[in-house]
């Protein structure tokens, strides 16, 4: 039997290839000036940065101030909002919380200007807040029958507290009379994130002017919450729900626009954080948009993208009576399936078709079972182990075929010597020898097409499991980001300016795997040297790409292809026997064969061409 051997040339080659990539990266290292010169400008950029972003928290409408200490500036005010003047003046919040979710909102708007989750950090240990220094605002434009442009943003509310049973009940009015208001009124539950939020007025049929626009109006900068910013911006974008429960997202790459209809909610998903508003009646049109404010990796750049909604209400009878949710808490499936009546699970990404079905009801229940009982890295291992038991059939039949591959590749040789000038020839006999000894050339791949969607399952599966978020196992400290074991003093294109250590284990791996496989058998073909070195660079591309990935998925890729060494050895020396192989192919070749109709079509097709080629040489 012919041992499998690494090519000396091959090693050198690769020996070669790692020696040059050393010696670039040895060569384009900064001297001791340069990275002095370099950390200097970085400073200026980062102060430049920083004044960025301070100027950016402005960017989100604000409401105008009023000094209240002014007496002219408060009779101004009074009357540029007309009949809301009644309302008086006063500056302050009111906190609602309870052991999940804190929210304060301001007199000043009747709006929502902080949203703190409790129990979770950002990377670097600090409060995670989806609203903070006003990042977000929420208003009505209207106009009055006295032709006043009014906008919620600038009026006063005066609060009221309360409670309903357990739950907490704030009551922000802004008044045109003692009896005739416009209404926020937030009702808290305890420990949920899903706060109740109605609009409804009294009294302002004769003040709101209903032949004009009325506009819901929500803009939010998503506040970046991970270390590496581009990557967090991956997997933050608009996602809503439409048209018959249709779910849809707007671009995560460049700005995006889109006016959709039947909008049942919309949800500014901040990677493992989202905001969202429900409305159970379904808007009857929504605007949306987003704009993408990352263009590069950064350590002090604070905000990832803009979104906005406009959305036109109607008035009922006069009045505004609207009941709206507002969900500001973690992207947990745990936590949406909670509210399964509003569908805010599907605002998860699991990918798409089959792909998120595979992640939504196996990997996600499965990985959720598992991590109860075990440490999230084990459950990671332990799951992998399942995966690849399971997919260990398609590994048999894929290195089955291989084997028997190996077993004509003399005869294959010696029709490819025979009719090495008539290439039409030399695929019809191949195509018979295939035939007689019942062998399918494409037998092998049909098991890799079929691991296709377990791979993109996964791939979406590990960078958005909230379960992940934050665990550590090993050396990473967090499962759901990169596993950095040193910090490069420069940045290489593609790269990163950090090194991972899961994904060279995986790249390492994935290359003896490769060995096994497909090197061999393309090196035994001739004329294929090129596509055998293009093989070899993907543990290269692993090692790349996987570098700024999910550790998470990074392990998953190592155990599995661990595994599948080990399976694929144990299918070489204790299953599979090639001398039985070999004696059952030459007892196919005696046994006569009957053709189905693709077999007899392609051989009558080739047999044409074959006809037509002879014709056309006389």
């Amino acid at each position: 039997m012919e041992e499998k051997k690494l090519d000396i040339n091959t090693i050198i080659g690769f020996v070669l290839i790692f020696g040059i990539l050393i010696f670039m990266f040895w060569q384009n290292q900064p001297t001791p000036e340069e990275l002095e010169a370099q950390k200097a400008k970085q400073e200026q950029l980062e102060a430049a940065e920083m004044q960025k972003a301070n100027a950016t928290k402005e960017e989100v409408a604000q409401p105008k101030t009023v000094d209240l200490q002014d007496s002219m500036a408060v009779a101004s005010y009074k009357s540029a909002i007309g009949a809301f003047g009644y309302t008086a003046p006063s500056e302050g919040t009111t906190v609602l919380e309870n052991d999940v979710v804190y929210l304060e909102i301001s007199n000043k708007g009747g709006q929502i200007i902080e949203a703190k989750m409790k129990g979770y950090v950002t990377y670097d240990s600090i409060p995670v807040y989806l609203i903070k220094d006003g990042n977000a605002n929420f208003a009505l434009n209207f106009s009055t029958s006295d032709n006043r442009v009014l906008n919620t943003n600038d009026l006063y509310f005066e609060p009221t507290l309360s409670k309903s049973g357990e739950n907490q009940v704030l009551s922000m009015k802004a008044k045109v009379a003692s009896d005739k208001y416009l209404e926020y009124r937030y009702e808290m539950k305890p420990d949920e994130y899903l706060i109740g939020f109605t609009v409804r007025s009294l009294g302002l049929n004769g003040i709101v002017n209903s032949s004009k626009p009325i506009d819901l109006d929500w803009k939010m900068k998503a506040i970046r919450h991970s270390k590496s910013i581009q990557y967090e911006n991956r997997y933050t974008r608009v996602t809503y729900n439409h048209d018959g429960d249709k779910i849809s997202k707007l671009s995560e790459g460049s700005e995006d626009e889109e006016t959709e209809v039947d909008v049942k909610w919309i949800s500014y998903r901040q990677h493992f954080f989202s905001s969202i508003l429900t409305y159970a009646d379904k808007f009857e049109t929504a605007k949306l948009n987003s704009i993408n404010l990352v263009e590069e990796e950064s350590h002090t750049q604070q905000f990832t993208k803009e979104f906005a909604a406009e959305v036109p209400l109607e008035l009922q009878g006069g009045e505004f009576a609207y009941n709206f949710n507002w969900y500001y808490g973690p992207t947990d499936v745990k936590v949406l399936a909670q509210y399964k009546e509003l569908g805010l699970e599907d605002s998860i990404p699991f990918g798409w078709g089959i792909f998120g079905w595979i992640n939504r009801y196996i990997f996600t229940p499965v990985y959720t079972f598992l991590s109860s009982f075990l440490p999230y890295g084990i459950a990671i291992v332990v799951m992998t182990i399942l995966v690849r038991l399971i997919m260990s059939p398609a590994t048999y039949k894929s290195y089955l075929s291989q084997a028997k591959m190996k077993v004509l590749k003399p005869e294959i040789t010696e029709l490819n010597e025979k009719f090495k000038d008539n290439a039409m020839k030399k695929q019809q006999e191949t195509m018979k020898l295939y035939n007689k000894a019942g062998v399918s050339p494409m037998s092998g791949c049909v098991p890799a097409l079929l691991q296709m969607p377990i791979f993109y399952a996964l791939f979406m599966f590990f960078p958005t499991s909230f379960a992940l978020r934050q665990k550590p196992f090993l050396w990473a400290d967090d499962l759901s980001s990169y596993d950095a074991i040193a910090q490069l003093p420069f940045t290489i294109p593609f790269y990163g300016d950090h090194v991972s250590l899961f994904p060279i284990l995986a790249s390492v791996a994935i290359f003896f795997y490769m060995m096994m496989t497909t090197g061999q058998n393309m090196q035994t073909q001739p004329g294929m040297p090129n596509m055998k070195f293009i093989m070899y660079l993907s543990p290269l591309m692993m090692l790349v790409f996987f570098n700024n990935y999910a550790s998470g998925l990074s392990l998953y890729y190592f155990v599995s292809n661990l595994i599948t060494i080990f399976i694929m050895l144990a299918i070489k020396n204790f299953i599979l026997d090639e001398d039985k192989i070999h004696a059952q192919i030459q007892e196919n070749k005696k046994k006569p064969k009957k053709e189905n109709k693709f077999q007899k079509k392609m051989r009558e097709m080739m047999e044409q061409a074959e006809e037509q080629k002879k014709i056309g040489k006389k």
